[in-house]
C-alpha cells in the first residue's frame, strides 16, 4: 500500500478509534456530535469519483478547496501592495472611494511609485502656472450637420446596460450624472426607466441587437428609433460596432434569466433567447455605417451621432476614413475602446489577446483623422480604466477630447473590486439582479457619491492644466507628457508617438511609410 492509501485510511480510523475510547472510557456524549459527522464526511469523500484530492485525503482534502475559494480576497487585503493589484491597484481604488465619500485624498511623505523605473510617466509643470476659473470645463459634440449639439464633461460614465448592472445601480449613476451635469451612457441593453426617471443626461447606445428600436424579426426599427432618441434626456447616440473586452464577439441573454421587465425595455419576446450578433444588419460596409450615421442624426432631430469600437485591423478603420471622405458623411464622435476594456463577463481569450489596446488605439484614431483633415470636427472619446485627473490628462494629450469611465464609477458606487460580476452574486448589490442584494445599495446616497467623484476629478484636471501653464484642455499636447523609456532615456509623447502631417492621407506621394500599405488596402465599398 502506497503512503497516500494509508493516510486515507488514517483519516477515517482515527476518528472512529478516538470515538470507541472517548464512549468506552469517558461516556461524554458530545463525543458523538463531533466525531461520528467527520467520520461520515471521510467516507463520503473517499467514494466521490468528482475531486481527486478528496478521496486521496478525505476531510482534510476540503481545505484545499476552502482556502482556494477565499484566495481573491487574501490576496486583495493581505498579499498586495498599494501599486501591485489588478487589475486596479489599491492606490486607485482607495483614491476613488476617498473622492467619492468626500474624505480627505492627499498622500502623505511622498509617492508610492517607484519614479525610477522604466515606464514611469509624468506632466511637466510650468513656472508661470495658470488658475483656471472654469473649474469644470465642457467639450462641444456636433459637427457641421449636426442641429442639437451636446456640451460634454471631460468625463463621463461608460456604458454599462441595465441587466448587467441592477436597477439601483443605474439609478444612482444617472441621478449622480444629473446632479454633477455629465452624462451616462446606457450601454447596448436599451433605454430602461431606471436610465430616465433621474432625468440625468444620456448618450443612447444602439448594439447589433437593437434592443429598443427593433421590430419582431429583430430587424432595426426607424420609428420606434424616432420615439425614443427624441426624448429631451437622449443628448447623443452611439453605435456600438465593437467594445475592448470582447471584440468580434457577440452576445445572448439565455431565455430562463430573460424577465418580463427586461423583455418590454428590450423589445424581444418571451421564452426565446435574446441573440446579440457579432455584426450589425443595418449596414455591412463602411459607406453603409457612414449612411446609417446620417439615418439616426435625421431621426433623432439632429442630435450628435457617432460610433464606439475597439481597433482591430487598421486598414477597416481606414476604410471608414476613405468612406468619409468619398462620401462627404462623417460621426459626430468616435468612442475608442481599449483591448484591456472590462465587462461583466467575456470569453477569457478575448479578455486577454484580442484588440489594440488603448494606447495605441486612441494614437491611430487621432492621426488617421489628421490625415483625411476631419480631425477639427470629428470627436474622439477614450474609453477605458480612467480612475484619476491624470488618466484623463494623458489620454487627452494623445488625442481624446473626452473620457468615458465605467469601473471608476463603480468603485463611486461601492464596488469592492470581488471580481464577481459574472455570477450574480456581486456582494455589493451592483452587477446582480439579485433583489436581496440590490436593495442594499441606497441610489440617493450612492448618487451622490459618484457626483463626488466625478466633480473632484474633474477639479484635479482643471489643476493639472493649471500646473503645465495651459488655460484650458485643449491646450494639452503630447510634448506636455514625459515618458521614461529606459534609465535616464526621457522622452515626450510627441517624440514617442509622432503625430503625421494634416491631409497626408489623401495624396499618393505624401503617405507616411507606415501608412501605405494598410491605406492601399483599405475599401470603402467593403471590409
Amino acid at each position: 500500500m502506497t503512503v497516500r492509501q494509508y493516510f486515507s485510511i488514517f483519516a477515517v480510523a482515527a476518528p472512529l478509534a478516538f470515538l470507541l475510547l472517548g464512549l468506552l472510557w469517558s461516556g461524554f456524549y458530545w463525543f458523538l456530535l463531533v466525531v461520528i459527522p467527520i467520520v461520515l464526511l471521510g467516507l463520503v469523500d473517499m467514494f466521490q469519483t468528482r475531486q481527486t484530492v478528496r478521496r486521496l485525503y478525505p476531510v482534510l482534502g476540503r481545505f484545499r478547496y476552502m482556502l482556494e475559494s477565499v484566495r481573491p480576497e487574501i490576496q486583495q487585503y493581505f498579499v498586495e501592495s498599494e501599486t501591485n493589484g489588478a487589475p486596479i491597484s489599491r492606490e486607485f481604488r482607495s483614491l476613488v472611494y476617498q473622492r467619492a465619500k468626500g474624505d480627505r485624498d492627499s498622500r502623505p511623505f511622498g509617492t508610492l511609485f517607484d519614479v525610477n523605473r522604466d515606464g514611469y510617466e509624468w506632466v511637466n509643470h510650468s513656472l508661470n502656472p495658470k488658475h483656471p476659473d472654469d473649474v469644470h470645463p465642457r467639450v462641444r459634440f456636433g459637427g457641421p450637420e449636426c442641429t442639437r449639439p451636446y456640451m460634454s464633461s471631460p468625463l463621463n460614465i461608460s456604458a454599462m446596460s441595465y441587466g448587467a448592472l441592477s436597477k439601483n445601480a443605474v439609478l444612482a449613476l444617472n441621478r449622480g450624472a444629473k446632479i454633477g451635469g455629465f452624462s451616462h451612457n446606457t450601454g447596448e441593453g436599451s433605454l430602461s426607466p431606471y436610465h430616465l426617471e433621474p432625468g440625468g443626461d444620456i448618450v443612447w447606445q444602439i448594439g447589433t441587437g437593437y434592443f429598443g428600436c427593433r421590430d419582431a424579426d429583430g430587424n432595426f426599427d426607424p420609428e420606434l428609433f424616432k420615439s425614443n432618441s427624441q426624448r429631451d434626456v437622449v443628448k447623443m447616440i452611439e453605435i456600438k460596432l465593437s467594445q475592448g473586452a470582447k471584440p468580434g464577439h457577440g452576445g445572448i441573454l439565455p431565455a430562463a434569466k430573460l424577465t418580463e421587465e427586461i423583455a418590454k425595455i428590450r423589445h424581444v419576446p418571451m421564452g426565446q433567447d435574446v441573440i446579440s450578433p457579432a455584426a450589425h444588419t443595418a449596414f455591412s460596409t463602411p459607406k453603409g455605417l457612414l449612411e446609417f450615421v446620417a439615418q439616426l442624426r435625421e431621426l433623432s432631430g439632429g442630435k450628435p451621432v457617432g460610433f464606439k469600437l475597439c481597433i482591430g485591423r487598421r486598414d477597416e478603420f481606414l476604410a471608414i476614413c476613405k468612406a468619409m471622405v468619398e462620401t462627404g458623411l462623417a460621426p459626430d464622435f468616435i468612442t475608442v475602446d481599449g483591448g484591456e476594456g472590462g465587462t461583466g463577463a467575456a470569453p477569457t481569450e478575448m479578455t486577454n489577446s484580442v484588440g489594440t489596446p488603448l494606447r495605441d488605439a486612441l494614437i491611430f484614431v487621432n492621426n488617421a483623422l489628421i490625415g483625411i483633415g476631419l480631425r477639427d470636427n470629428i470627436r474622439i472619446i477614450a474609453s477605458g480604466k480612467m480612475f484619476s485627473a491624470f488618466h484623463i490628462l494623458r489620454a487627452m494629450a494623445l488625442g481624446a477630447d473626452t473620457v468615458n469611465s465605467a469601473r471608476g464609477m463603480m468603485l463611486a458606487l461601492g464596488c469592492i473590486h470581488s471580481r464577481s460580476c459574472n455570477t450574480d452574486h456581486c456582494p455589493t448589490g451592483i452587477a446582480t439582479q439579485n433583489p436581496a442584494r440590490n436593495k442594499g445599495l441606497v441610489v440617493t446616497d450612492k448618487a451622490q457619491r459618484v457626483a463626488n467623484f466625478h466633480s473632484e476629478t474633474v477639479h484635479n484636471l482643471a489643476e493639472l492644466v493649471g500646473a503645465a501653464g495651459l488655460d484650458s484642455i485643449e491646450e494639452l499636447k503630447p510634448y506636455h507628457i514625459n515618458h521614461r523609456v529606459h534609465g535616464t532615456d526621457i522622452k515626450t509623447y510627441a517624440q514617442l508617438y509622432p503625430t503625421i502631417d494634416q491631409n497626408c492621407l489623401l495624396a499618393a506621394d505624401s503617405i507616411p511609410d507606415g501608412w501605405r500599405d494598410d491605406w492601399n488596402m483599405a475599401n470603402a465599398a467593403g471590409w
